[in-house]
């Protein structure tokens, strides 16, 4: 009796449609740890790559900016017996003469934020290029000492993030914006949150008050951060420290 024979084992079709989808899985995963890195990086400090070209150019930014000063600063040097009331008016002619000749892209002074560790050069402008130098002073605003809004912006996450954190100021903190004619101090009286859009925030009401604006939410610009501080005292250049208005 003839026994059939077991018929050979075919060979098994190779799979590489599966290989290939668990090395894009294994790939997705690792993309998406690394930015889930990067952007922690990101949050908690700012973008490296984009801070490497702003603190150069705040370097840059420093050197002109002590080159304005020594221009500048002997013309609006206030003797230290001038009335408050004369160094009110000789400060507000300064910061008006010096508006007038400051450029868009200009230094024009620098911002102190001890609750940031923040001290910058501030920019003239808050046009793209100006705002990856630093902090930029929206042209349509006064200077320190006009009386009027002051309106500065910077990026929160890029270009070595002046105000990454801005959302931390509480009320009291103090912001010092140091100018070729003097130095003024203002105190944080509170926030607010507008629309990008919203150009209200850029009107003056005839009081000196600083803004200071950046985007909202962190990663976007659907929304302005806005933080609002009232004058405390001003020392014009050379002259003492006077009690603001």
């Amino acid at each position: 009796m003839r026994h059939n024979e077991p018929a050979a084992e075919q060979p098994r079709p190779s799979r590489p449609r599966g290989r290939w989808l668990r090395r894009l899985g294994t790939a997705l995963i690792v993309v998406g740890v690394a930015v889930m890195a990067w952007s922690s990086v990101v949050w908690r400090w700012d973008d490296p790559f984009t801070s490497v070209y702003t603190r150069w150019q705040q370097g840059q930014l420093g050197d002109r900016y002590e080159v304005i000063v020594r221009r500048t600063a002997p013309k609006t040097v206030v003797p230290r017996t001038t009335s408050r009331a004369e160094a009110i008016r000789k400060v507000d002619r300064a910061a008006g003469t010096f508006r007038s000749w400051a450029r868009e892209g200009d230094p024009i002074g620098r911002i102190i934020v001890p609750h940031l560790a923040l001290d910058a050069v501030v920019v003239n402008g808050t046009g793209t290029s100006s705002l990856r130098k630093g902090p930029g002073r929206d042209l349509r605003t006064y200077l320190p000492g006009q009386g009027e809004l002051v309106y500065v912006a910077g990026h929160r996450t890029t270009y070595a993030a002046p105000f990454s954190h801005i959302d931390r100021l509480l009320p009291g903190d103090r912001v010092t914006l140091e100018m070729p004619y003097g130095t003024f101090v203002y105190a944080v009286t509170g926030h607010s949150i507008v629309a990008a859009d919203d150009l209200s925030v850029l009107r003056s009401y005839g009081r000196e008050v600083v803004a200071l604006q950046a985007c909202h939410p962190r990663f976007f610009a659907t929304q302005r951060y806005i933080v609002w501080a009232r004058p405390v005292s001003f020392t014009p250049r050379r002259g003492r420290t006077y009690p603001a208005a």
